[in-house]
């Protein structure tokens, strides 16, 4: 894997969430004993796939909000002790098997508030968004948050961005065109004030009212994107990681 030095001794200081507790009912029959983010691409799990892209920038805090089959990371991660190195931390924590994407991330809140800044994506996709560039674009909004946006394959919330701002968050719109919700998020510590209870849904709300604040930046990334939704998703990543080694730490 590709190292990134620009940037890399301040990420090492910003901790990330992955959101690891949704049941994946659409990948069934392979979320039928283990969850989604430890379903393997190219002999290893998407989610740890995920922490060593993270880790590349120099990022070296993990908290991974569980909830379906949460106690499989546990099996996982204390069977593989040697996955990275030592320095890396990997928190597990259950957020509760009925939480919503916000609510996981509230219940978080004791654990990522010392911090000023937390990272945050989804445990079922993976993408070479820069996350330097992330950061600098994080930096220069001023803004509570950013997100990065990718083009579709559709069925995902469409972001309308005008200079650098989501101007509008809608959740999964009925068309096929404009800039999508791609996760890689950055969040002051401040938007956990956008986050009411465990119903909470991260891309309702919280994100709708962060982009009618003028609070939520865009990082526009046009390169490569990709969730793990289907068993299709599922064909098209593990394609990319055989051919792709630079986010394939094998």
């Amino acid at each position: 894997m590709n190292s990134h030095n620009s940037n890399k001794n301040h990420l090492s200081e910003i901790p990330v969430v992955i959101l690891c507790g949704g049941r994946g009912t659409r990948l069934y029959p392979d979320t039928k004993t283990i969850p989604k983010p430890l379903v393997k691409l190219a002999g290893i799990p998407i989610v740890v796939h995920i922490i060593n892209y993270y880790i590349s920038f120099g990022v070296e805090n993990f908290y991974l909000a569980l909830g379906y089959k949460s106690e499989e990371f546990e099996k996982y991660f204390s069977k593989n002790t040697n996955l990275f190195p030592e320095k890396i931390k990997i928190n597990l924590i259950d957020t509760g098997l009925d939480s919503m994407t916000g609510g996981r991330l509230l219940r978080l809140k004791s654990n990522i508030e010392k911090y000023d800044e937390f990272m945050l994506t989804y445990g079922d996709g993976l993408s070479d968004v820069d996350l330097n560039d992330l950061y600098s674009l994080y930096q220069k909004s001023n803004c509570i948050g950013v997100v990065t946006a990718v083009h579709p394959p559709a069925r995902f919330g469409l972001l309308k961005i005008e200079e650098e701002l989501v101007k509008s968050f809608q959740e999964k719109p009925q068309t096929d065109d404009g800039w999508i919700n791609g996760g890689f998020f950055i969040f002051k510590k401040s938007f956990f004030s956008y986050l009411n209870d465990d119903s909470t849904i991260l891309e309702k709300e919280p994100l709708e009212n962060l982009s009618k604040n003028n609070q939520l930046a865009g990082y526009k990334h046009y390169k490569f994107w990709q969730c793990m939704d289907t068993p299709r998703d599922r064909k098209i990543l593990e394609e990319y990681l055989v051919s792709n080694k630079n986010l394939n730490k094998e």
